[in-house]
């Protein structure tokens, strides 16, 4: 009997010790991947061809089993199902490397904590766009032709003609808020239609070729003259119930609103209340805060002029088969040639290339995302200038982190190293990239500026010691800032007693203060001060407006960093 069990051990510990050799031989890295969502079969045949790939694939695993089993992998692949959070991070072990998202928001992965850890995340950024276009679309022609309700009547054997007249579309004006990649998508459908489509991004220059007859207008024009008004942009702090009752007010009686972006840019009880009015003449709803919905909000009472559809705005064959394809091919990428692809938190690149820039990426892409946080009007150029040590290495990754940064806040869908630069083009921004080996007051130096219709913005940093990324200027004032948390920029009459007053008033609002820095340097033309306060968490906007409107403030911003 000792001989059998002897016997199995040695012939799988021959097995194992072959397959081992196969796979240094081979090339590939070992990945052992779970696969928690499923994904497309077109995705995982492509896995079956490397030895070295070990795919663990579940319909659906819950929170309590992925707790369990996930420090038995090193590589995970994910759909909008299940949250990658930073409890479930924490328990991953020291040679996890990569976080998939099959699709294209990563509102479900933590990617900073995951960027802490070294872990790489992807996703897929473009493979679902036209999906969610068309999604937009078919949620307007159900709105305007009553086809679910119809539906619904003639099930019951009804014929009610006379309760479902429809509106059409030709000649109507329609609104677009935000005008990404699906935003253009969008359009475009819209435009075939034969509408008359108006957009407002406060990011795109108005004078920008959109290569499409589409007129960029203020949003207070979108909400005025629109018949019909689509939203397509991120949830940030600027977009929270950007759809609510002052928008609403002036808003055209019976226009139509579409959300298939994301849950909370339109409020759900303001928007109720104007259905229940008539104020607004239907809503199609793919999107909720939160997921699932709660159905006793206010907008699951209105019985007409309304569409719900459960966020399916990329769920169809193609995009989940060519999400799949795009998800396998660039972890087989990644396995077999060290190569990431559509990383959202690192370039594509070589991993080695990757170490030695690594700190400086980080920084360039801190300099963006603030950056793209203050300038608030079109933009036109963004110019990234590398002084020292740092210009002897290939600088385009850093360029790319800068970019990247720069749009992150002000984008719908995720922003990738790889798809920053197609965003700016479509975008009429033009990058300018420039090198100066001299040595200044930093052995490294990064400037950032970026010239907007109205005004230009400019911002330094370096890194001090190893890895530690700092800001060393704005505006021509010179500060020493840590880039990370939440920042109020403050620009307050120079003169004793504000800064203690700003510190009382946030305060009184329970506000904690982590940092407090002071510009040394103070612009004489304006004959004021440069205060960033370093806060707990993020500041309301009722305490901003408070803060904005004291007569010691000049201006304030809020800027939220990793």
């Amino acid at each position: 009997m000792v001989n059998i069990f002897l016997s199995i051990y040695l012939k799988i510990d021959i097995y194992l010790m072959l397959k081992y050799i196969f796979i240094l031989h081979s090339g590939g890295l070992y990945l052992k991947i779970l696969v928690t969502d499923g994904l497309s079969k077109e995705g995982l045949n492509l896995f079956d061809k490397y030895s070295n790939l070990d795919v663990d694939v579940r319909k659906k695993t819950d929170r309590d089993e992925l707790k369990k089993i996930i420090n038995n992998y090193n590589a995970v692949i994910v759909r909008s199902a299940t949250k990658i959070d930073k409890e479930i991070i924490d328990l991953m072990n020291d040679n996890f490397k990569l976080i998939g998202r099959a699709g294209i928001g990563v509102d479900n992965v933590d990617v900073s904590e995951a960027s802490k850890k070294g872990i790489i995340v992807m996703n897929t950024p473009s493979a679902n766009a036209i999906t969610t276009a068309e999604h937009t679309i078919a949620l307007l022609f159900s709105l305007v032709r009553n086809i679910p309700q119809a539906y619904e009547s003639m099930k019951e054997k009804k014929w009610e003609r006379s309760n479902f007249q429809g509106k059409e579309l030709y000649g109507k004006t329609f609104g677009l808020i935000g005008l990404g990649n699906i935003g253009r998508l969008v359009a475009e459908r819209a435009l075939g239609l034969k509408m008359k489509v108006i957009a407002h991004d406060p990011f795109i220059s108005k004078d920008t070729d959109l290569n499409m007859p589409i007129e960029l207008v203020d949003l207070e024009e979108i909400f005025k003259n629109s018949d019909v008004i689509s939203v397509h942009t991120p949830l940030t702090q600027g977009t929270k119930n950007l759809i609510s009752k002052g928008s609403i007010d002036i808003m055209k009686d019976g226009v139509l609103i579409i959300n298939c972006a994301r849950g909370g840019i339109v409020n759900e009880e303001d928007i109720a209340s104007a259905l229940k009015s008539e104020k607004i003449g239907g809503l199609g709803i793919d999107v909720y805060e939160p997921e699932p919905p709660d159905f006793k909000s206010p907008i699951f009472t209105i019985d007409k002029n309304i569409v719900y559809t459960p966020h399916l705005g990329a769920s169809t064959k193609e995009a989940q088969t060519k999400v799949g394809i795009a998800m396998a091919e660039q972890v087989i990428e990644y396995a077999e040639n060290n190569v990431v692809l559509n990383a959202v938190n690192m370039p594509s690149m070589n991993l080695e290339v990757l170490s030695k820039i690594q700190p400086f990426i980080s920084l360039c892409e801190k300099m963006g995302k603030f950056m793209g946080q203050v300038c608030k009007t079109g933009v036109k150029k963004i110019k990234v200038k590398y002084h020292g040590n740092v210009s002897e290495n290939d600088v385009k990754p850093l360029t790319m982190s800068a970019l990247k940064g720069y749009l992150t806040p002000i984008m719908s869908a995720p922003v990738t190293f790889v798809n920053a630069p197609l965003i700016a083009e479509e975008r009429g921004i033009e990058i300018v990239e420039s090198k100066d080996t001299t040595l200044s007051d930093f052995s490294s130096l990064i400037s950032l500026d970026v010239v907007t219709e109205a005004n230009s913005f400019s911002l330094s940093g370096s890194i001090f010691g190893k890895k530690e990324p700092r800001f060393t200027n704005f505006n021509d004032h010179s500060i020493d800032i840590l880039p990370e948390g939440n920042i109020l920029m403050i620009e307050n009459d120079d003169k004793p007693g504000v800064i203690g007053l700003l510190g009382n008033v946030l305060g009184k609002k329970d506000i904690n203060i982590n940092r407090l820095y002071l510009s040394n340097q103070k612009d004489a033309k304006k004959n004021y001060a440069l205060a960033l306060i370093s806060v707990d968490s993020p500041v309301s906007e009722d305490v901003l407006e408070f803060i904005a409107n004291m007569d010691e403030v000049k201006s304030i911003d809020q800027v939220i960093l990793d």
